[in-house]
């Protein structure tokens, strides 16, 4: 009995390790076929990138001005380069007043002004403009009284240049028309300190003059002039010189009329024909703004003029000989 069970047990173990090699042979054929049943991962396509986008252009922010654009036709004046005064005692120191009268040649030019800037003309002095149809427009600021600001106005709405002489009383005294002046695009000139006649004065005195107001309008307006206007128009060759090493033009003036005297004014329409018949190429006109009676013509004086063919210009040397 005993080996009779044992026969059969050996038997069931027999059959069951039969089947089951049957089932799951083992080699490297099957492990390879395993292997291949297992699905590949998908990789998916490249898919195509899109184009860069170009970058981005920032424009920066001008930095802002930090002075005023300035209507300058001449490199700023140095004053302070004159250090000694010796070299001056060979030149002339006789003084020579200006006013110019007398007779006119057949452009109606005073051949005085001619005369004068012929002979002076080296020290960049300018007693006429060159021989054009040009007209500079010219005012002398000793004091204000009251009718500066509309000869800006007029010259605004006639979009007409103009030179300002200063001294320094109305520098220190109108520092809004002054600025006014300088954003409307005029020039502003030196007209010294305190108005003293050149001749008279020495030569170190001139200088401070002259130097003074410079450097005040350059510190309180940033602005450096370039244009000095000889009180009196009152000068020597002495102290022609002088200004022109201090790296200044002279700029006289080849018409002026009586209009200084607030007191005594013109009568406007007399005025105006006048300066009407005065007129030339190349002319410098010096007006006072304490004249009423300016003010009250300078809109038809620049009509008048414009309609016989002149032009106002912005100021221009007078570099040619006559």
């Amino acid at each position: 009995m005993k080996r009779l069970i044992a026969a059969l047990l050996a038997a069931t173990m027999l059959c069951s390790l039969t089947a089951c090699s049957q089932r799951m042979p083992y080699n490297d054929n099957t492990q390879k076929q395993q292997q291949s049943e297992v699905p590949e991962p998908v990789v998916p396509e490249p898919q195509p990138q899109p184009e860069p986008l170009p970058p981005v252009e920032t424009t920066q922010p001008e930095p802002e001005e930090t002075q005023k654009e300035q209507n300058h036709l001449f490199e700023p004046a140095n004053p302070a380069a004159v250090t000694e005064f010796s070299s001056y005692a060979a030149l002339d120191g006789s003084k020579l007043g200006w006013g110019p009268g007398g007779p006119v040649d057949d452009l109606n030019r005073s051949q005085g002004a001619l005369a004068y800037q012929e002979k002076y003309g080296k020290y960049d002095a300018d007693f006429i403009g060159k021989n054009s149809k040009k007209i500079y427009l010219t005012f002398d600021q000793g004091y204000e009284n009251g009718y500066t600001a509309p000869i800006l106005d007029v010259l605004k709405e006639k979009d007409c240049p103009a030179l300002f002489f200063l001294t320094g009383h109305y520098a220190k005294s109108e520092p809004e028309l002054i600025q006014r002046m300088i954003d409307e695009g005029h020039i502003l000139g030196n007209h010294s300190q305190n108005h003293p006649s050149f001749p008279d004065t020495p030569l170190e005195q001139c200088k401070n003059e002259v130097e003074e107001l410079h450097e005040y309008v350059k510190e309180n307006f940033d602005y450096e002039m370039s244009l000095f206007r000889f009180p009196a128009g009152e000068f020597s060759e002495q102290t022609l010189k002088l200004v022109q090493d201090m790296g200044y033009r002279s700029v006289f003036w080849s018409f002026a009329y009586r209009d200084w005297e607030v007191d005594n004014q013109p009568d406007p329409s007399e005025a105006l024909q006048t300066i009407l018949s005065k007129a030339h190429p190349g002319a410098i006109i010096l007006l006072h703004s304490v004249s009423s009676t300016n003010a009250q013509i300078l809109g038809d004086l620049i009509d008048q003029l414009r309609a016989q063919g002149y032009e106002f210009s912005t100021y221009e040397p007078n570099t040619e000989i006559v």
